[in-house]
């Protein structure tokens, strides 16, 4: 395959994860904004730090408030992460490699491409919100579902999910590791039982909280919490499973193409890293420093997958 058909695809399924990942965002500081209302400030302002677009924002606004941080994240042009800059750069891949595509996944990317482009046409008030980024994220479902039920699982397919399971294991890693601190008043209070609406809204951000009602007694506890979202190879926006899922999709080009690259390695010691934790070793070594590396090694992971590929040379 052409490396730059492999880097369109890439983009293009990171970059519609992203727009779910953003409106999955939004979704749980409104809600922590809404139970929390005397630190409605504060959450806003670690929403915009979890999305990586602080110093953008603060260019533009010099507050953290509800209406600012939903528009800039969902509407404003030039954010590059927002959902409308997202899912236009999505569009935009699709239609470079559309001969790489099946018509199902082309029409199911351009009619969400439009649909979310019309629900953002206007600022969005907070009564409309929930329809507004539950309709985003129906329409990253239909995409995805047409990736799977019609592509052949080939190259093609696995550089698509090689795409959304990079930015996925990026966004969790973000959302636990901003979330779990704020949602703490000191770091001396790691481990302690917190309000159980706040930690509801964690597993909501990342679509965990009926797992964790099955795997669990329902009650919040901040460790098992944790270990679903970090640990949980079953649990499809944890940490481990993003590791192993692009671990196993490099092992396919390998297969494909005869030969490993650089890549291959540092996906394999990605998911070897994880595998040797528990999550007592995690909260001794420290959250914040355990999340911090997985953020900082998947993004290299990220960089080598476009090197070794050659997607812009």
């Amino acid at each position: 395959m052409l490396g730059k058909t492999a880097a369109g695809l890439f983009w293009m399924f990171r970059m519609l994860e992203r727009s779910e990942n953003t409106a999955r965002l939004v979704d749980a500081g409104f809600r922590i904004a809404l139970t929390r209302s005397a630190a409605a400030e504060a959450e806003w302002a670690s929403v915009i730090s979890t999305a990586g677009v602080r110093k953008g924002y603060l260019e533009r606004y010099d507050e953290f408030n509800a209406a600012n941080v939903i528009d800039y994240l969902l509407r404003d042009k030039d954010n590059p992460s927002s959902v409308v800059s997202a899912i236009n750069s999505a569009r935009t891949s699709a239609r470079l490699v559309r001969t790489a595509l099946t018509r199902e996944v082309w029409e199911a990317t351009n009619e969400g491409w439009m649909t979310i482009r019309e629900v953002l046409k206007r600022p969005v008030s907070e009564n409309g919100l929930p329809d507004i980024l539950a309709t985003i994220r129906r329409q990253n479902a239909l995409v995805r579902g047409a990736l799977t039920g019609t592509m052949m699982q080939n190259d093609v397919y696995n550089f698509a999910h090689l795409g959304i399971f990079i930015e996925r294991a990026d966004n969790t890693a973000r959302i636990l590791d901003v979330k779990y601190y704020v949602l703490l008043p000191s770091v001396s209070y790691v481990g302690s039982s917190l309000d159980n609406v706040q930690w509801e809204t964690i597993l909501r951000s990342v679509s965990a909280q009926r797992a964790y009602r099955w795997l669990s007694d329902g009650t919040a506890n901040p460790r098992q919490i944790a270990n679903l979202i970090i640990l949980d190879r079953r649990m499809p926006r944890s940490l481990a499973f993003c590791a192993g899922q692009i671990s196993e999709h490099l092992g396919f080009l390998a297969e494909a193409y005869g030969s490993e690259m650089p890549s291959h390695d540092l996906a394999r010691a990605h998911v070897k890293r994880l595998a040797d934790h528990s999550i007592e070793s995690i909260f001794d070594a420290g959250l914040h420093g355990v999340l911090n590396d997985f953020i900082a090694r998947n993004h290299a992971l990220g960089l080598q997958i476009e090197q070794d590929y050659r997607f812009y040379g």
